[in-house]
C-alpha cells in the first residue's frame, strides 16, 4: 500500500482528509495520515518552518509522499514563500498559485522533491462547499440559515466555486460565516463537505480536482 502524508492547515483541513479523502483512496490503495501544520495556530506558518516540517517527513520516512492543504487566501510577503514576488503580480490567481507551488517544489532538497507535492487551494477550502444549493437548504436548519439571499447571489455568479475570492469580506469564509448563524469552521465544513461528496466536489473544483487526479496516480516508491 502506498503512503501519503498531507500537511494540513487547520482542524478543518484534517476533518475533510480523514472523512472525506482516506475513505476514497483507501480503495485507491493508499493509506493517507493528515498532520496539522506545527507551531501553526490553525493557519500558515513562514515558509521556512513549514519547508523543515516537510523536509522531516521526506527524509525520515522514505516510503512515503507528502504533500501540502492550506489556502491561499492568508499568505502574504511576510511569510517568505518562494516566488512570492512574482505571483503576487499576476492578475489571474490561478498562476498566483501555480508560481508559488513551483516555488515550494524547487526550494525542497533534489534527493526528495521527487516525493513532494505542493497544493496550496485556491482561494479557501471553504470554497469547495459552495457547490449545491439544496445542500445547504437540506444541511443547515432554518433558523440557522439567516443570509439566503447572499447565498443565491453566490451560486448566479460562481459556476466555479474555487474562483469566489480573497477579500476580507468576501472570502468563503466570511460568507458562511454571514450565512449561517453560529458559523463554525470545522463543524459545518464536515457536514456540508460529507453530505456533497467528494464526486461533486471534484466536478465543479477543477484545480482541487488536478490535485486529487495527481495523488491517485502516484507510483510506488521501491525501497
Amino acid at each position: 500500500m502506498k503512503r501519503l502524508i498531507i500537511i494540513c492547515e487547520g482542524p478543518t483541513e484534517q476533518e475533510f482528509c480523514n472523512n472525506i479523502l482516506s475513505p476514497f483512496f483507501i480503495t485507491k490503495n493508499v493509506y493517507i495520515q493528515a498532520p496539522l501544520i506545527k507551531k501553526s495556530k490553525g493557519g500558515i506558518v513562514k515558509w521556512n518552518g513549514l519547508k523543515k516540517e516537510i523536509t522531516l517527513h521526506l527524509k525520515y520516512d522514505s516510503t512515503a509522499y507528502v504533500t501540502t492543504f492550506f489556502d491561499y487566501y492568508g499568505i502574504t510577503d511576510k511569510f517568505n514563500f518562494p516566488n512570492w514576488k512574482i505571483a503576487i503580480n499576476e492578475s489571474d490567481k490561478n498562476n498566483s498559485v501555480n508560481i508559488l507551488e513551483k516555488g515550494m517544489k524547487s526550494d525542497i532538497d533534489s534527493k526528495f522533491k521527487f516525493r513532494f507535492i505542493p497544493y496550496i487551494q485556491l482561494h479557501e477550502f471553504e470554497g469547495l462547499l459552495f457547490n449545491n444549493i439544496e445542500t445547504f437548504y437540506q444541511q443547515i436548519p432554518k433558523n440557522e440559515l439567516i443570509g439566503i439571499e447572499e447565498l443565491k447571489s453566490i451560486f448566479e455568479n460562481y459556476s466555479n466555486p474555487e474562483l469566489i475570492n480573497d477579500n476580507k469580506e468576501t472570502s468563503p469564509s466570511q460568507r458562511l460565516s454571514r450565512i449561517i448563524k453560529g458559523y463554525n469552521k470545522v463543524i459545518y465544513g464536515n457536514i456540508l463537505a460529507e453530505s456533497i461528496g467528494l464526486a461533486k466536489i471534484r466536478n465543479k473544483c477543477p484545480r482541487f480536482d488536478g490535485w486529487i487526479s495527481q495523488l491517485e496516480k502516484l507510483p510506488k516508491i521501491n525501497t
